[in-house]
């Protein structure tokens, strides 16, 4: 299963915390990011289900073609995920160009460049599906909606025809269930949100191999190593998942006050965190303390359920904390980004998972998140030079 969380309760047992950072934060007016700029209709989420849905109902149809229905059931069989844009090059032009414009469309949702490629993938929805797709049964196909909480699913047969079926429980009729690259769109999204990030001032570490690099660099001009905290093991509580939902697309974002007294956010992924009751012993860096004022810092982890729009999650991140100062004192920093979310973005995407408040340098041990949804086992861990 992967995780499952209840986005309407995102500020449940951080009430304490709230007060403090209330206290705290100065309220100006910000130039550079309006508070205004919110992101207007329609919402990535339902833009990105949109598109998902009308690509679900074009394949569905096109599964009329004996040919071309052979070819996906092969394709389907042999892989948990198909790029169904790519295997389309061989289809009838008409189904190729529907598949592209809605993957352009789709990038465009989530504020990722066209030139991140083909995000559209194709899966069986259940293993139990296997045996009827390989004794020929013509497969129904539905989109994976973003909306965790629904009852029922639609999914389109091979003459357009709409069957209705239980979001909890897998049909025996073998569905295909559309959705994303979640890795390619996190990976590509979090690229985007630290670009965006500096460019609205809020210091940003990359989250990928540029991080790693820029770590190295920092170690070679100070003459030696540093201190970093992470992650030895990590697990994410145990609910129920609708059959249609794929792997989970973990990130965490940790905040605190960089060398300069500004606020700073470094995206971390977390891509191995795909299923929720699981322990996953990473020996992932979560916090480099040479890149903080304090030895303090917080993470708010995240999933991006598909309707993430990075570009507006970094404004409206950007926006909120820009208004808060170093006070000479490590401020907890989790509220402000939770409500730097517009409140119509938690009844879609991003998830708030879990929140660890005022992780320490000298962290050695299980920290539970303040909302009760996960634990992480930290420890202290130095990065020696090269």
């Amino acid at each position: 299963m992967r995780p499952r969380h209840t986005r309407h309760s995102r500020r449940r047992g951080l009430v304490a915390a709230a007060a403090t950072l209330a206290a705290l934060c100065t309220g100006q007016t910000l130039n550079a990011v309006p508070a205004s700029a919110a992101p207007q209709a329609p919402r990535p989420a339902t833009a990105v289900r949109t598109a998902e849905d009308h690509a679900a109902r074009v394949l569905a149809t096109s599964l009329a073609d004996p040919a071309w229905r052979a070819r996906l059931r092969r394709a389907a069989l042999a892989s948990d995920e198909v790029d169904v844009t790519a295997l389309a090059r061989r289809a009838p032009a008409s189904l190729k160009a529907a598949l592209v414009a809605d993957d352009r469309r789709i990038a465009t949702a989530k504020g990722l460049d066209t030139g991140v490629g083909s995000l559209l993938r194709l899966r069986l929805g259940d293993a139990s599906m296997r045996t009827a797709l390989t004794s020929g049964a013509a497969p129904w196909v539905a989109a994976a909606t973003a909306d965790e909480s629904t009852a029922t699913l639609t999914a389109y047969d091979s003459r357009g025809r709409a069957h209705t079926l239980d979001a909890r429980t897998a049909p025996a009729h073998p569905v295909y269930v559309v959705d994303i690259d979640g890795s390619k769109a996190l990976d590509a999204g979090l690229d985007v949100l630290n670009k965006e990030l500096e460019r609205y001032g809020v210091p940003s570490a990359d989250p990928g191999p540029a991080r790693a690099s820029a770590n190295r660099t920092t170690a070679a001009a100070s003459g030696g190593g540093f201190w970093t905290t992470r992650i030895s093991a990590v697990e994410l509580s145990d609910d129920e998942e609708p059959w249609f939902k794929g792997a989970a697309e973990i990130y965490t974002l940790v905040t605190g006050f960089g060398q300069d007294g500004k606020v700073r956010v470094d995206p971390v992924d977390m891509p191995y965190l795909d299923y929720d009751g699981t322990i996953y012993r990473p020996n992932q860096i979560l916090v480099n303390w040479s890149s903080y004022k304090y030895n303090l810092a917080d993470a708010v982890m995240m999933e991006d359920d598909g309707g993430t729009n990075y570009r507006d999650l970094a404004k409206a991140i950007a926006a909120a904390l820009l208004t808060v100062t170093d006070q000479g004192a490590y401020i907890p920093l989790v509220n402000a980004v939770l409500d730097a979310v517009p409140d119509k973005w938690w009844t879609d995407d991003p998830d708030y998972v879990d929140s660890w408040y005022t992780l320490a340098r000298s962290d050695n041990g299980t920290r539970h998140g303040a909302r009760g949804n996960g634990w992480m086992t930290v420890e202290p861990y130095y990065v020696q030079e090269f």
